[in-house]
């Protein structure tokens, strides 16, 4: 009864919808390693989604609460812009209600009772860098639990411009290349990674050994999306284990200690 359970729990108190998958997506997830639903959220709850963004970034950076992280720009290297915000449901109810409805259909995927593991939401702003071709589970999270799923649920219209998902289909049979490098070009012979623009209200599901990337956004288009990534409760609660072990090795930049290097690795 575990997807009878998780949707109670979300539709008990959610006021977004909460998205169902038909045996079609099932089996296209199954098949690619991914499934994309168009328009899972409508135009209204993206209105609020994008609301709990702007607010999540304007807030200011505290010690032990959300996370941000910045980069140079790479239009204006002379200025440094968000790139990315994490642990963010235990400090904003908005995210924390969102993060529920998405735990449904990863129930439906892996048969059983879920826990999210992480979540985070890659801001790409105009002059966001990109992500090297590689597969999530490359960061370490096997010493965590065995398997995960990714949901992403896009803010801005995502573009092949402005540095949209790009995946590769039939790979995640293949398990895990190696730990904490990128995919090389010899693991990439014969992968097709092919662009898929989203816009507000799409979710992608895919699973962490899914060959993925994304260009810089080099436009005037802000391109954010937001990932939650769940794991099976059977292998365990990690959440608040991988957020200590990660905030001794890359904190955010508020905890950061002045002249020490930190170096994102995947």
């Amino acid at each position: 009864m575990p997807f009878v359970t998780s949707f109670r729990e979300a539709f008990a108190f959610s006021m977004l919808t909460i998205p169902i998958l038909d045996n079609r997506q099932l089996t296209e997830f199954y098949r690619d390693g991914f499934v994309i639903i168009r328009n899972a959220f409508s135009p209204k709850e993206m209105q609020r989604i994008e609301s709990w963004t702007s607010e999540l970034a304007a807030l200011p950076e505290e010690s032990g609460k959300h996370w941000v992280y910045h980069e140079k720009s790479k239009i204006n290297p002379e200025i440094e812009i968000i790139n990315r915000i994490e642990n963010i449901s235990p400090f904003h109810a908005g995210f924390a209600e969102l993060s529920k409805v998405l735990k449904v259909p990863v129930v439906q995927l892996l048969g059983e009772e879920t826990v999210l593991f992480k979540e985070k939401i890659n801001f790409k702003l105009p002059g966001g860098d990109g992500f090297k071709p590689h597969q999530d589970s490359q960061a370490g999270w096997e010493d965590y639990a065995a398997y995960f799923i990714n949901v992403m649920v896009c803010i801005d219209e995502a573009t092949v411009e402005n540095g949209c998902l790009q995946l590769v289909a039939g790979y995640q049979n293949q398990g895990l290349f190696r730990e904490w490098e990128p995919l090389t070009d010899e693991d990439m012979k014969g992968m097709n990674f092919v662009h898929y623009p989203t816009r507000p209200g799409d979710v992608v599901f895919f699973d962490c050994y899914v060959p993925h990337a994304s260009e810089p956004n080099m436009t005037d288009k802000t391109r954010r999306l937001y990932f939650a990534t769940y794991n099976r409760l059977s292998e365990g609660d990690h959440m608040a284990r991988y957020y200590a072990d990660k905030h001794k090795n890359f904190p955010p930049d508020i905890d950061r200690v002045p002249g020490k290097e930190y170096v994102f690795r995947v």
